[in-house]
């Protein structure tokens, strides 16, 4: 098709041709990063946690009143949640991955003498059976032994005192942290330090262990350490169990409990599906969000397409009717009117890659998104193009079907 004529019609019509332009150039900017900030929202909440999450309650309780041994309390505890039907395993945990609460981190060091951390690392920290209760898989070396545990009240009391003959000797890793720390060595037998210089060594590798937070500072750098857990101390009672008696366990694990010891309240109870659901709630909404725009965005656009074509088939009758009655056939008509839109959108698309670019790079600089991939530029393209002929196509249909005739009834 001649381009010129559409060409020297857009150019009578330079400012509506102008808006629309815009229009589409912000609708390609915008949806491009909005659809790349939904892919990592989608990509974060997809994360492996590297534990059995289906299986998996949690119940955490406060105490009211008088407290009593917490170290005999925990381990009755333990003893009646083993008795209580489809329970497989139970442990006590300071935290879970993906989850709120507890926090707790540590600076960890390769040499003693350097200055600064080489990475900042999560710390799960429970009695024995912890591992096997989370399902966390061993892929190298071994699990704590019974002499390895250390109490955590001692554990604290040592390092107040910088005692590293207080603290446990022994450390597991996940796969990504020993991977950060030693490429292409094993991990086994290395020594690490933690805060003044207190030595670790390396007895195990999991597969992967997520941090319950901070997960900027790397999603798998996570360590286990030997320390015995009581519910005093802010713990949680994990248990394991079928996927589908899940609901009948933790409503029998919180009677028993309350049983045990009525003068406490349960300040948590849920399946870890539960838990994580709520963690990653926000980017869910986010996403949501996300796609409540884009869809706004592409709407508004269309509608606006099909506003000016139809305000310019209305404005061009008579200049249709000339065409036809010359001999231009109704389908000349209809790729005319979509030929002059699949122009006025790519010079839109063109802009608004360059402002995509340029909205990237914002966001890159102040809130450290990664870098906008090229592959969503030429889809956005092609989604647009594709919006674009869709949306004119009834106007051209319209324009199409105006007769010859009407170049004399408008003389």
């Amino acid at each position: 098709m001649e381009l010129r004529p559409i060409l020297s019609t857009l150019r009578r019509h330079k400012t509506t041709a102008w808006l629309l332009i815009l229009e589409i150039a912000l609708t390609c900017a915008i949806v491009c990063n909005a659809v790349f900030l939904i892919g990592q929202r989608l990509q974060r909440m997809d994360l492996p946690s590297g534990i059995a999450e289906h299986e998996l309650v949690q119940i955490q309780l406060g105490h009211v009143g008088k407290n009593v041994d917490a170290k005999a309390q925990t381990e009755a505890d333990l003893a009646a949640l083993r008795q209580i039907a489809g329970v497989r395993q139970v442990a006590v945990a300071n935290q879970l991955p993906f989850s709120f609460g507890s926090d707790s981190n540590g600076s960890l060091m390769l040499d003693p003498r350097q200055q600064q951390k080489t990475a900042q690392v999560a710390e799960f920290m429970g009695g024995p059976g912890l591992l096997p209760t989370l399902g966390a898989q061993l892929v190298a070396g071994r699990d704590f032994q019974p002499g390895e545990y250390v109490d955590f009240d001692a554990a604290v009391q040592a390092l107040h005192d910088g005692d590293a003959r207080g603290l446990p000797q022994e450390i597991i890793l996940t796969r990504g942290l020993a991977k950060r720390l030693w490429p292409g060595q094993d991990a086994l037998g290395k020594t690490v330090y933690f805060g003044n210089n207190l030595p670790f060594r390396v007895i195990g590798v999991v597969a992967s262990l997520a941090r319950p937070k901070q997960l900027e500072q790397g999603v798998q750098y996570s360590t286990v350490l030997p320390i015995s857990m009581t519910a005093a101390d802010g713990s949680s009672y994990i248990l394991r169990t079928s996927p589908q008696e899940r609901g009948a366990v933790l409503k029998a694990a919180v009677a028993k409990l309350k049983q045990l010891d009525p003068n406490r309240v349960v300040l948590v109870k849920r399946t870890y599906d539960a838990a994580r659901r709520e963690y990653f709630a926000d980017d869910r909404a986010m996403a949501g969000i996300l796609v409540g725009v884009i869809v706004a965005l592409l709407t508004v656009t269309a509608l606006g397409i099909v506003g000016l074509a139809s305000f310019w088939v209305g404005q061009r009758r008579r200049t249709i009717g000339v065409r036809r009655a010359l001999g231009a056939t109704r389908g000349d008509i209809l790729r005319y009117f979509q030929t002059e839109n699949f122009l006025l959108a790519s010079f839109g698309i063109a802009l608004g890659m360059v402002l995509a670019y340029g909205l990237n790079l914002f966001l890159m600089l102040h809130y450290e998104l990664p870098r906008l991939p090229g592959i969503y530029l030429p889809v956005g393209a092609l989604v647009l193009w594709g919006i674009g002929q869709l949306a004119v196509l009834g106007p051209a249909l319209r324009a199409s079907n105006v007769p010859p005739v009407v170049a004399t009834r408008s003389v």
